[in-house]
């Protein structure tokens, strides 16, 4: 199985990792993060977390991905076979299942938010009466489900094309679609009155208001956004070619993740100010603040207001379907070498199963809230802890030096090797565990 295994090309799987690291949780959730805790405190955290600790867990995903070429429960059987791990692997694919079905309701109101822009736009709306359009939305039963059915079927068919013809190429055109679209939003924010303020609130740091909550959803976030602990990594990592950097790879994926990230909150946050919102508003924030925004601009000027409507959710949409994918093969790669279903069969098994707990989760709130926090504090910490622990402590020290220098081919990642296996070792399991325990706290 493993000679027949499909590969990414250098470009391809670069952009494949970055397009399941860049995601809703750079646009949907970070904005409302940094306004919750602090502003520039945040990002201050949020970076050395990122650098230190994701970083790190993200190369040991990917060790044992390309290692064990399987998906993520095969992945440590076949490493340490006859022995629990396979477990860990399993709670790893059940987080990105949680995370897969209620994602694509999120998922969701991005492409409904992008239709209503591209039909109707927010000039018929007075800008009061926008932020009430997503609780109208979301309350009216069917909207959301049908909104959240098509785009996780839109996902699922890109998956069913396979890794190169699908997952890739998809990336190839709508990476850069994505990073082209997002710098345009972020100067068209800085230009808005009153931006500057946006703008001191994103760079004065706030430590008063930084709480060990907030420090927890530092990490918790920087591990959601880099899709750490979910088996996603791995399994992207198990598509590549044995002559790829590994360390490279990984250092390309968190700089791209981490400055759209910053980007995101650039385009937000002025525009949040220049309109006299609230920036704690929380998760309703892109969906409530900014139609508000909109519907302000489409008061003097529709068609800009229409123009910049349709470009952001297209950008939230985009960013949307390439963590959705990536989500989605974790647990089609497994049903398809566990159970040796066909892709096709696979990605319609998830698509079903995903579609019921989705809607489940858009009609009740408390069951998304639950999927949310129990996917985030839960699975993906005790996945990010089993890789860790895996790669430092049960596979042996030259095979990991192996993957993580090509062999010892790759001279800087040699020099490196001693430090990064130490901080993998000793230094991320205690400090994975103790933000999982105040998580839990």
């Amino acid at each position: 199985m493993a000679a027949s295994r499909e590969h990414f090309g250098r470009l391809g799987v670069i952009l494949a990792l970055a397009g399941s690291a860049i995601g809703l949780g750079n646009i949907w959730r970070f904005p409302y993060m940094v306004g919750e805790y602090g502003g520039a405190a945040f990002i201050i955290v949020y970076l050395a977390f990122s650098f230190l600790i994701s970083l790190p867990a993200f190369v040991a995903e990917s060790i044992i991905g390309r290692r064990a070429r399987k998906s993520t429960y095969d992945a440590l059987e076949t490493l340490a076979p006859g022995t629990p791990w396979k477990w860990l692997g399993l709670v790893a694919v059940a987080g990105a299942f949680i995370i897969t079905s209620f994602y694509s309701v999120v998922g969701g109101w991005s492409l409904d938010f992008l239709a209503r822009s591209v039909v109707r736009g927010f000039d018929p709306v007075h800008p009061e009466e926008a932020a009430g359009i997503f609780g109208r939305m979301t309350a009216s039963g069917i909207e959301p489900l049908l909104a959240h059915a098509l785009f996780l079927g839109f996902n699922c068919m890109i998956i069913v094309l396979g890794v190169k013809k699908g997952i890739g190429r998809f990336s190839k055109i709508c990476m850069p679609l994505l990073f082209v679209l997002i710098v345009a939003m972020m100067f068209f924010s800085l230009s808005l009155p009153g931006a500057q303020a946006g703008l001191d609130y994103l760079l004065t740091p706030d430590f008063s208001r930084l709480t060990p909550r907030g420090i927890a959803c530092a990490l918790g976030q920087s591990f959601f956004s880099m899709s750490i602990g979910m088996g996603v990594v791995l399994t992207y990592s198990s598509y590549m070619k044995k002559s790829q950097n590994i360390l490279g790879t990984s250092v390309l994926t968190l700089v791209f993740d981490v400055m759209f990230a910053i980007i995101a909150g650039f385009v937000v946050m002025p525009a949040v100010f220049s309109a006299g919102l609230a920036p704690e508003a929380g998760p309703s924030l892109v969906f409530e603040g900014i139609p508000y925004i909109f519907a302000q601009m489409s008061a003097s000027s529709p068609l800009l207001g229409r123009t910049v409507a349709v470009a952001f959710f297209l950008t939230i949409l985009i960013a949307a379907i390439t963590s959705e994918i990536s989500m989605i093969e974790v647990s089609v790669s497994m049903l398809m070498e566990r159970l040796g279903w066909t892709r096709r069969r696979a990605t319609t098994a998830i698509f079903l199963a995903a579609l019921l707990l989705g809607c489940w989760c858009s009609l009740r709130s408390g069951v998304f809230a639950f999927c949310d926090y129990v996917s985030s504090n839960w699975f993906m910490m005790l996945g990010a802890l089993a890789f860790t622990v895996f790669v430092g402590w049960k596979m042996d020290r030259a095979d990991v030096r192996d993957e993580f220098t090509n062999g010892g081919k790759l001279k800087l990642a040699s020099a490196l090797f001693p430090a990064f296996h130490f901080i993998i070792k000793y230094l991320l399991p205690p400090a994975i565990l103790v933000i999982f325990l105040t998580n839990l706290l």
